[in-house]
């Protein structure tokens, strides 16, 4: 009978919280200020691994991943020439044409040489095409389709 009660009143006492661990704020009824940790805050991916990870969703057919990692990637470093070919693939695949041109533009105005940009030409190519695709039709009066 006795260590019935003894295991009730540690189980009791192990409940009921302890008074004097609290901090002093809390005690009295206000929140402790949440301690900053540096380490905690979120810090992006160099641009070259946000590109590389773009480019992987980008093959599995994952576009809206891949779109983020661009994106990112051109917020993190705003003149990494691979991160606007990759965004201008995404828009193409997504119907943007325009905004799939203007990223291939983009590209290859960020080339550090020009020798590169004549080496791309993928992105050449892909802006003459979207530029005969988005220039207005003949005398037909049947313009380019719309975008989204």
């Amino acid at each position: 009978m006795w260590r019935w009660k003894g295991a009730m009143l540690l189980l009791i006492l192990s409940l009921v919280p302890l008074r004097a661990a609290l901090p002093a704020q809390e005690q009295e009824g206000e929140p402790a200020p949440a301690a900053v940790d540096e380490s905690a805050r979120y810090v992006p991916p160099p641009a070259w691994k946000s590109v590389e990870i773009g480019n992987y969703y980008l093959k599995r057919k994952k576009i809206r991943g891949a779109l983020g990692r661009f994106q990112e990637a051109i917020k993190t470093d705003p003149h990494y020439a691979p991160a606007y070919l990759g965004l201008g693939k995404v828009y193409e695949k997504m119907g943007l044409r325009q905004k799939a041109l203007d990223a291939y533009r983009r590209y290859l105005d960020e080339l550090p040489s020009t020798k590169q940009a004549l080496e791309a030409k993928d992105a050449q190519k892909a802006v003459a095409r979207l530029e005969k695709q988005l220039k207005p039709r003949g005398k037909s009066g049947r313009g380019p389709s719309p975008q989204r």
